[in-house]
């Protein structure tokens, strides 16, 4: 259940966004909320790359509170607040991730 979740919040979530509040963009602001998930590239500095139940939130270099501060900076000027919105929704899925893995799952 808490994998059909992650998959939800990180595809099908930015979506309805997207759909919602850029309705005449939708389809553009969604392509670029989906390109934010190469924010995931930084896993691949990690070992393992994988571990099961590893909260990604300040692990990851991408993932890290000085990098959520400055996505927060970024959704001041229009031309990266696109971008912003995807990097959030993404840091807030894995938020839940670690706050679910610390508390059993659903």
């Amino acid at each position: 259940m808490q994998l059909a979740l992650h998959i939800f919040l990180h595809v099908v979530f930015p979506l309805l966004v997207a759909f919602v509040f850029f309705r005449k963009k939708y389809g553009k602001v969604y392509l670029v909320f989906m390109l934010t998930m190469l924010v995931d590239l930084d896993h691949l500095l990690a070992s393992p790359i994988y571990e099961a139940g590893r909260c990604s939130i300040n692990f990851h270099p991408l993932h890290s509170y000085w990098a959520i501060g400055f996505y927060i900076f970024l959704l001041f000027p229009l031309s990266t607040r696109w971008v912003a919105i995807g990097l959030l929704m993404h840091m807030g899925t894995d938020a839940i991730d670690c706050y679910l893995n610390r508390t059993g799952g659903l």
